[in-house]
This record gives C-alpha cells, structure tokens and sequence, in this order.
C-alpha cells in the first residue's frame, strides 16, 4: 500500500520508525498504552512490544527490527506474536517500509505486508484490509502531528 503525505520523508521516518515508542502512545492515548524495547534500543535485532489499552480488540503486540536503514529511509521488520485471533492462522508477517519524495516537500510512504501462513490456510481479505486501515490511521495520525508541528523531527 502507498500513502502520499505533505511531511517530508525524512520526519515522516524519524517519527515512524525511529521515535514511534515515544511518540505513538502519546498520539494515539485511546488505542496505545505505551511501546517498550524488549531487547535492544531500536537497533537491528531489536524486539519491542506494543501494549494496547482496555479500547482495543488486541492486548498486545511483538515486532523485530530486521533491517533499518537511516540513509535510505527504509525499515524492515517482522510482527511475530500477538492475542490476536490471526494468529492461529499465520506464523508472522514481514513489513517492508520504505519513505520517498514526493511532490514539493512530501513523501510517499510504501508499505508491504508478507503473510507466512501455517499450513495452507489462507487469510481472508478483510482481515488483510483491516491491517491495512489500522496503519493508515497510524500515518494520518503523524502526519497531522508533524504538519502541527514544523519543527518536530526536523
């Protein structure tokens, strides 16, 4: 999925990837109770874990850092446990974000989701969809942050 946005990829990517332990839970207080490393500080290898409030239909959630590119934008990481029902049905899924320019001082975040299903279950369209808007609403999130903000992330 493409989501084109006016924040410049570079703030767009220190907010997302780089700082989003700190800022997520601050933005998103009705969803997010607070991010935490598990391992490491934010480095390749990292393992963090992102805790949702009571709202939410998830209670928590753990992602690996595999790749992390500051230079190119680009992060690499890997959702591998979850009390998510979809769990039953995948052993992970593999997330590829990329930020590129676009436009006068915007950018276009590139994000793609690889499912391993267990077995040969298949995942059911909406279920991929519904990913899909949470990260969207995500993104939103930041970038009307960051647009309220100039000077954040610079």
């Amino acid at each position: 999925q493409k989501y084109a946005t006016h924040v410049t990829p570079g703030r767009m990517f220190k907010a997302l990837i780089l700082d989003s332990h700190n800022l997520c839970p601050k933005l998103m207080f009705s969803s997010i109770k607070s991010i935490e490393f598990l391992e490491g500080e934010g480095e390749v290898g990292s393992i963090k874990q992102i805790n949702f409030t009571e709202a939410s239909p998830l209670t928590y959630m753990k992602h690996r850092i595999d790749a992390l590119d500051k230079e190119k934008l680009t992060c690499t990481y890997t959702m591998f446990e979850t009390d998510a029902l979809i769990m039953d049905k995948i052993e992970y899924i593999t997330y590829d974000v990329k930020f590129e320019p676009y436009g006068f001082g915007g950018c276009v975040c590139n994000l793609t989701s690889v499912y391993k299903t267990k077995g040969d279950v298949e995942i059911r369209e909406e279920d991929i969809e519904h990913g899909k808007d949470r990260a969207i609403g995500m993104y939103e999130v930041l970038e009307a942050y960051l647009m309220a903000h100039p000077r954040a992330y610079t």
